[in-house]
């Protein structure tokens, strides 16, 4: 079992450092799978068809699923690990390279540069999620505005949690729009 365990953690490891993620993951799992003769191709469409339909990252969806599929939870553990290894080191590696660079006036100038992209981006989310929420179906909400400024009145003044928001913000859905 132990030999299986890690044969999954390098197939899936092959796998998240060699596509980009997404669908681009399939024709990869599906001929490791088979050439393990752990899945066959119509049991490897089925769990890239759930993997899919299951919120979340596709490739960790499927290597979860392949996983378990092939050695339990145990696999599904190894499986994980391997295809989640990829943007862990990449992340570590940005991690040590900004700390060595964090005070070079070039790391400070593009943290200057990024600040307002980002800002302006949040503020797209923003106003797409307005337009699609305040002005649902060509007219005004005003249900969906008061949750927005109570949402907003709580964060500013109470500096309230993104999920607290979310959760307060549902039950004044319920209890508003029902």
């Amino acid at each position: 079992m132990l030999s299986t365990w890690f044969e999954l953690f390098w197939t899936f490891l092959k796998v998240g450092f060699t596509s980009f993620g997404g669908l681009s993951m399939v024709p990869l799992v599906n001929s490791e799978m088979v050439r393990h003769a752990w899945m066959t191709q119509s049991e490897v469409a089925d769990i890239v068809a759930i993997a899919e339909m299951t919120p979340g990252p596709m490739g960790l969806n499927c290597a979860t699923f392949a996983g378990t599929r092939v050695a339990g939870i145990g696999g599904a553990l190894a499986a994980t690990l391997g295809v989640l290894m990829p943007a862990f080191t990449t992340t570590l590696l940005a991690v040590i390279f900004f700390e060595k660079f964090k005070a070079s006036r070039y790391m400070q100038n593009a943290l200057y540069g990024i600040r307002p992209v980002c800002i302006g981006l949040i503020a797209g989310v923003g106003i797409t999620m307005t337009q699609s929420n305040v002005f649902a179906g060509g007219g005004f909400v005003w249900q969906a505005a008061v949750i927005a400024v109570i949402g907003a009145f709580l964060m500013w003044k109470w500096k309230l949690s993104v999920p607290k928001i979310i959760g307060i913000s549902a039950i004044w859905g319920i209890l508003l729009v029902r």
